[in-house]
């Protein structure tokens, strides 16, 4: 039977078209990807900067303006370019209505990265702060908006200032919450957008980001000399750039982009360059080598140009593009046609190169046949134990299926079991799986690949991440080390660190690794309840409540109830990104963490460690 009751409630009046802000505001995940805090690379306030950039690159791109200014300051960012400076009459159009921009018009923005009219307006309306000016032949124009409501149109004013545009937004803290932008991704970012625009100064604060060479100083900036296999192969072509080498690590590590735009999940670009490697090298040594000899320890960077590009979301991090241009060759085609005919030449008027390169894949080929068989003892016992894996509480949505909610899944790395039992009954299901180790990890400092087979926690870790063969497996975006703030809940973060930098160094490199800050008090009244996370905010919170507040210091993860720890691993978790220092290399943090260099690392250990007694 039909409920005629219901039925009535679905008229005319239930039906209504939003205003372009509310849906921005309503849905926010269409246009930015996910909210975040800033502790994570793709985290909305990132995206909205870089939405903002895009502009101004897209600027000097077609030949204007070369230089561009950019400031953090308490959550607030300006940034100013010295291109053409907007249409004076449309700096209103094209920062609040939808669908408004120059990029339709292919003549004016042939490759441009922005093509859809959304992104500014999407800052625009997540702000509660946005000004835009345009700066054009001595006039100015300036218009305000707070959460994409017009609060002031300017009337054109007489200047002084060089063309150019210059915006001024901060993030709404009633979308974003505590956000706080990290220097390391935002100079990340900056930094790619100068390898890919050679000869444009970008001035952040106050440092400067500048590359002569392109993709070669990407990475000479990433891989120090003495980790090199052999000099950077660079090769550059009409719309394509190519840099790579091999080094001692393992795993493959690409950084790709189109059209200026740091492509960070790869696409149809990154696929036909690691089909193209392996074909080149075949044929050029004439020998039919595994894929994976040829591909571990692989650093790549890949650029390329694409009219009218297609990718997979509005945050433009996957190229789906099958053709450079709308009548063009395949991006397939495209990028295999220039790496076998560049590469095999380069190989061959460069044979210390050549040599190196085959004493490399060599070594790769001969440690894989080393493990090979304890890899198929491996992974018969992970198959057996998989269907009754106590160690794994797994989630149902998972980040290599590309379902909604993907970009939540996270995998707790767990000590002991009242840790992980606390975590397990009160996570999200959908999006939230356990890992509990049983006791400390082995330390991998010095090991080779073959003890994440012989080890049975490492290899069941290995099959949970689903990373063996490389990251496009990756089942959970955030991996999240949670272990007590003590003397030995430290060390182990420092093991499964190791673990990391040593084996798959592009879980942290992607940003896909975290430590997950918890509680260190609990301060309460009748009325509230609030948790602190230092010392400063349990004062605060016992000023706020005033009286004689119940304070109770928590001194393990064990200690806290799952009816508490749904209150921290939900929508207001706090997690510390993991982060590599581009300035040393893997070998150097792995020598400082595991080495033999006790003194320093104890003191490492102390300085970083929230000592119980301190806190008390």
């Amino acid at each position: 039977m039909t409920d005629k009751g219901n039925t009535a409630v679905y008229s005319e009046d239930t039906i209504r078209t939003l205003e372009w802000k509310e849906h921005i505001r309503k849905r926010p995940g269409m246009y930015i990807g996910k909210l975040g805090d800033g502790s994570s690379p793709d985290d909305g306030i990132y995206v909205l900067l870089k939405e903002v950039l895009d502009n101004s690159i897209d600027e000097y791109m077609m030949g204007f303006g070369k230089k561009i200014e950019i400031s953090i300051e308490q959550g607030t960012v300006r940034v100013r370019d010295y291109g053409r400076g907007i249409p004076l009459s449309k700096v209103k159009d094209v920062s609040s209505k939808m669908n408004t921009g120059a990029k339709y018009d292919s003549k004016v923005f042939k490759k441009s990265v922005g093509l859809n009219g959304v992104g500014i307006k999407a800052v625009n309306a997540l702000s509660e702060k946005f000004v835009i000016r345009s700066f054009r032949e001595g006039e100015m124009k300036e218009v305000i908006y707070s959460e994409g409501k017009l609060l002031e149109d300017k009337p054109v004013s007489k200047t002084d200032e060089k063309n150019g545009t210059e915006i001024i937004f901060k993030p709404d803290v009633k979308l974003f919450k505590e956000y706080h932008y990290l220097e390391d991704f935002v100079e990340s970012m900056l930094k790619n957008y100068v390898y890919l625009n050679s000869g444009l100064t970008i001035k952040y604060n106050d440092k400067t980001y500048y590359s002569k060479n392109g993709l070669l100083d990407l990475l000479n900036d990433n891989i120090k000399e003495e980790n090199r296999r052999y000099p950077i192969i660079h090769l550059k072509g009409t719309d394509i750039e190519i840099a790579m080498t091999h080094a001692n690590q393992y795993g493959e590590e690409y950084y790709t982009f189109v059209n200026g735009q740091h492509t960070s999940q790869g696409g149809t670009h990154l696929l036909a360059f690691r089909e193209a490697v392996v074909k080149t090298i075949r044929d050029f040594y004439k020998k039919n080598i595994d894929f994976s000899d040829i591909r571990t320890g692989i650093v790549a960077a890949v650029s390329i140009k694409v009219e009218e590009p297609v990718f997979e979301s509005q945050t433009k991090t996957k190229l789906g593009s099958k053709n450079i241009a709308p009548d063009g060759p395949s991006v397939r085609s495209f990028i295999m046609d220039f790496v076998t005919k560049e590469l095999e030449l380069y190989l061959h008027k460069n044979p210390e190169t050549a040599e190196e390169l085959w004493k490399k894949i060599q070594e790769s080929e001969k440690e894989r046949k080393e493990i090979s068989g304890i890899k198929q003892l491996a992974r018969k016992r992970a198959k057996s134990t998989k269907v009754h894996n106590k160690k794994l509480r797994d989630c149902r949505i998972h980040f290599n299926k590309n379902k909604e909610g993907a970009e939540e899944s996270t995998l707790f790395i767990t000590e002991g079991d009242s840790a992980s039992g606390s975590i397990t009954k009160s996570r999200d299901v959908n999006t939230q799986a356990v890992f509990s180790l049983k006791g400390k990890p082995l330390n991998t400092y010095g090991k080779t690949k073959k003890i994440v087979y012989e080890n049975e926690e490492f290899n069941l870790i290995q099959a949970a991440l689903n990373i063996e063969d490389g990251m496009e497996g990756l089942r959970y975006n955030k991996i999240v080390i949670a272990t007590d703030a003590d003397v030995d809940g430290m060390h182990i973060r420092l093991l499964l660190i190791t673990f990391f930098l040593n084996f798959f160094p592009d879980v942290i490199k992607n940003g896909h690794l975290f430590i997950l800050q918890t509680p260190l008090f609990r301060v309460r009244n009748k009325k509230k309840t609030i948790y602190c996370y230092s010392e400063e905010e349990r004062d605060n919170a016992i000023k706020e409540l005033g009286g004689n507040p119940e304070i109770t210091r928590f001194k393990g993860l064990g200690e806290i109830s799952p009816d508490e720890f749904k209150h921290f691993i939900g929508k207001d978790i706090r997690l510390d990104p993991v982060i590599i220092n581009k300035e040393e290399s893997i070998s150097e943090m792995l020598d400082f963490f595991m080495g033999k260099n006790t003194p320093e690392r104890q003191d490492f250990i102390i300085e970083n460690l929230r000592d119980e007694e301190e806190v008390l």
